[in-house]
């Protein structure tokens, strides 16, 4: 008997304008993301919060309410308290060199649900601390594993014919494999009838110089979900 396939979940990350949430109403989208680290998306915790306030009022499909991401870079817990403080995330999504001890404590002490990202090499010999194994660190400290390029934001994918072996390894500890890195509303589908991950992660792949282009989030949300 064949598996059910589950639907990839989708996030649109780097959101800064409320015409980008409005344009967003019906479609599928699982998550906005947030980027309160160094970057040119980057947000006040006040903007988030103005931003998730007109997110709440525009109902996605199914009549679902997105959740809201925030993305740091090696944080301390003072930051994320005075983030967390004047906007309600629902995911802290990790992005520099966390340890999983640090991870699990984010849960615990904000209640938040936890998603680490952790960048593929290019090498096609990579050590076991560097490749699938290094998961295992992170059972029970994060809900999510979001696979990246190397150095984040490059727009530029990394080997996929890895995705495999770290989805074995992120189901044996009980963890969601999401990925990331140079994805578009070209090869989404590619992606997905391939590998069929649990979330994707995208930014610049629906940008227009530089600004979201609601055309093409519609375009890869819909070929993200294709039969």
């Amino acid at each position: 008997m064949n598996e059910a396939k589950v639907a990839t979940a989708v996030k649109i990350c780097g959101i800064k304008e409320e015409a980008t949430l409005v344009g967003m109403g019906g479609l599928d989208v699982a998550y906005i993301g947030f980027v309160f680290a160094k970057s040119k998306r980057q947000v006040t915790p006040e903007r988030a919060a103005r931003l998730l306030e007109v997110a709440r009022g525009v109902p996605m499909a199914g009549g679902n309410r997105p959740l809201a991401v925030g993305v740091f870079v090696d944080p301390s817990m003072e930051e994320l308290e005075a983030t967390l403080a004047a906007v309600p995330l629902d995911v802290v999504q990790l992005h520099g060199k966390e340890t999983p001890a640090f991870s699990r404590e984010v849960g615990e002490r904000f209640g938040v649900e936890v998603w680490r990202a952790l960048p593929v090499t290019e090498s096609s010999e990579e050590e076991p601390t560097d490749g699938p194994a290094r998961l295992t660190a992170y059972e029970g400290a994060v809900s999510t594993i979001l696979l990246d390029t190397a150095g984040g934001g490059t727009g530029k994918t990394f080997r996929w014919d890895v995705i495999p072996s770290y989805q074995e390894a992120a189901k044996a500890n009980g963890l969601r494999l999401f990925v990331a890195g140079g994805l578009s509303p070209d090869n989404a589908d590619r992606l997905i009838s391939a590998y069929r991950p649990a979330g994707v992660d995208i930014s610049s792949g629906v940008e227009t110089d530089g600004t979201k282009d609601n055309g093409k989030i519609a375009a890869f949300v819909e070929r993200v979900h294709l039969p």
